[in-house]
């Protein structure tokens, strides 16, 4: 192939550590110094600081209308919001509540929704279809009036559908745009903006989904309600973590501050007490919700089967699931779900390769890849555009084209924020939107090479403000394979949730002699690497075209688990990358 992966996987390296202030915040914690060292690798060196970050608490969250800290940090648009929602289940006016239609989209609104029926509401319910466009459109708004919604409250979106929420209040709506997007020029004239990315918003954390502050937004109706409605049995929001923990995560919103401690609740509510579709949609994706998931689990096992009916059409199935009031609607709509995701499957498959042969056509890698082609899936250019990145180590925009234009999706590496990349290159868009992670786009067909080198230049712009080995691998620290057991792996999954700005601690280990390699399903390895005093199993997944073979000696990038099998606790290693070592044991 005329282009490989960037990155130097040979430039694995561990941060320099710092001994005696790891094993200073290792005693203050009851840690090993390895744990500690991590911490500090994250910035998190003061001891009470660390203690909540091991042991998030909902008591953690910020106030939306500022609390202690005044007004001035409080969410702007909030306390509006909060007013008209309580008006209107005062007076029973009906509410619609538009989500969009991926997974952070269907879970606002089925939040929302579940909240304001259990508190007595008259709700409509209504998601986004692709084939329409992106948002809150005009039909939706027309809809919402037919149906005598004298209130709206849109989910994932809003911010710039100014014409669609014009056409709602000229047909006597009022609209809370509850959103995450960044915030163009223009007001989009609702009678409440809740996106803390808006100016004027003093709300410290900024990288909440739109689920985050559905979430904080019932939170404040219920307080509300509380004062008006005395002695009356209201519903806990603290019961829709697991739609929060879902949205976030599937929406790649960093999972840090407010998200981390949002995400790590609903995640352990998923296992305690998951609403019938997504226990439904757990046991269909092989997923054991015996034990508390993943952040991983959650969006590889069912974010994916979500998101496939709205990547093909109409997202209404994903929002059935959510809504689902018994395991039988539930069991039924989780197949038809696994149905669908099929499909998607098969579709991404096709794009997939066709993208990969544009790619292995060009005679160098640039510094962002953009591909394009008739008859390609518009659903399912963001998950092609998600796997060039992870192939090849730079941003992707995949682009399905239908005539005279093109709709696409792009992902990114870490490092590069998409949203000042499409920034520069908004003169040859017709639209764009979204955040640093993950955006959409429309584009000219004819504007196309513009874009694609006006995108590589503005990604080459940012990598000049990076660390030069950006791409490698980025290593936690080296360790002796003697070292990693049963308590080094569950101290650092308490590090965890993972994802988006908290990646997962990543160690190395060196002169490790392989007892054994077997393929398994075509593209993984599982592989038995012996130390000095001990050996471990481990699993490499993708990598089985690298099978070092028996008697080798390498060096590993891994990530320490503990793997349950049939009630038996094991250290397991998951292996990240694979490289000859011919250091001396």
């Amino acid at each position: 192939m005329a282009v490989e992966a960037r990155g130097d996987r040979s430039t694995w390296r561990a941060p320099a550590g710092d001994p005696e202030r790891a094993r200073d915040l290792a005693a203050a914690l009851g840690v090993r110094p390895l744990t500690a060292q991590l911490l500090i690798n994250r910035r998190i060196d003061d001891p009470e600081r660390a203690r909540r970050f091991l042991d998030p608490k909902l008591g953690d969250l910020r106030p939306p209308d500022g609390g202690a800290a005044g007004a001035e940090r409080a969410m702007a648009g909030f306390a509006r919001a909060a007013e008209r929602i309580v008006r209107a289940l005062g007076a029973g006016e009906t509410v619609g509540v538009f989500g969009d239609y991926d997974v952070d989209g269907l879970t606002t609104c089925a939040l929302l929704t579940r909240f304001l029926l259990d508190c007595g509401g008259s709700v409509v319910p209504r998601v986004a279809r692709r084939d329409a466009g992106y948002g809150f459109g005009v039909a939706d708004a027309d809809a919402f009036a037919e149906a005598r919604c004298t209130l709206v409250i849109t989910g994932d979106c809003g911010t710039s559908d100014v014409e669609a929420i014009a056409a709602a209040r000229a047909r006597g709506s009022d609209v809370i745009v509850v959103d995450h997007h960044q915030v163009p020029e223009r007001d989009p004239g609702a009678f409440a903006l809740l996106n803390p990315h808006q100016p004027g918003c003093g709300f410290p954390f900024k990288g909440l989904a739109s689920v985050g502050v559905a979430f904080y937004l019932a939170a404040a109706v219920r307080t509300l309600l509380r004062v008006e409605r005395p002695g009356r049995d209201l519903p806990d929001p603290r019961d829709l973590l697991d739609l929060v923990a879902l949205g976030t995560v599937c929406d790649m919103a960093p999972l840090t501050d407010e998200n981390r401690v949002l995400v790590s609740s609903g995640l352990r509510a998923l296992a305690r007490a998951p609403r019938p579709g997504l226990k439904a949609l757990a046991e269909v994706g092989g997923l054991d919700l015996g034990r508390v998931p993943s952040a991983f689990d959650v969006g590889f096992r069912l974010g994916p089967r979500l998101n496939a009916p709205g990547r093909l059409g109409d997202a209404r199935l994903g929002l059935d699931l959510l809504l689902a009031p018994d395991a039988s609607h539930a069991v039924a709509t989780a197949y038809a779900l696994e149905e669908v995701n099929a499909r998607r499957r098969t579709l991404t498959d096709v794009v997939l390769a066709a993208a990969l042969a544009q790619v292995e056509a060009l005679p160098s890698l640039p510094a962002a890849l953009v591909v394009a082609g008739e008859g390609w899936a518009p659903g399912v250019v963001g998950i092609v555009a998600a796997k060039l990145v992870e192939r090849f180590a730079v941003p992707a925009a995949v682009i399905a084209l239908d005539g005279a234009q093109g709709r696409g999706s792009v992902r990114t590496v870490v490092g590069v924020d998409l949203y000042r990349a499409l920034a520069v290159c908004a003169p040859h868009l017709v639209r764009w939107g979204g955040h640093a992670a993950a955006a959409g786009l429309t584009v000219a067909t004819d504007e196309l090479p513009r874009f694609s080198r006006a995108f590589a230049g503005a990604v080459e712009e940012q990598r000049d403000e990076r660390s030069p080995h950006a791409g490698a691998l980025a290593v936690d620290a080296e360790v002796d394979l003697d070292q990693v057991d049963e308590r080094l792996a569950e101290e650092l999954a308490r590090l965890g949730p993972f994802g988006v700005g908290n990646p997962e601690p990543l160690l190395t280990a060196r002169g490790l002699a392989v007892a054994r390699t077997r393929v398994v399903g075509e593209r993984h390895l599982q592989i038995t690497l012996r130390g000095r005093l001990r050996a471990r199993d481990g699993i490499a997944f993708g990598l089985a075209g690298r099978d070092p073979g028996a008697g080798a000696r390498v060096r590993v990038a891994f990530v320490p688990e503990v793997d349950v099998y049939r009630g038996e606790r094991r250290v397991r290693l998951r292996v990240r990358d694979i490289a000859a070592d011919e250091v001396e044991r």
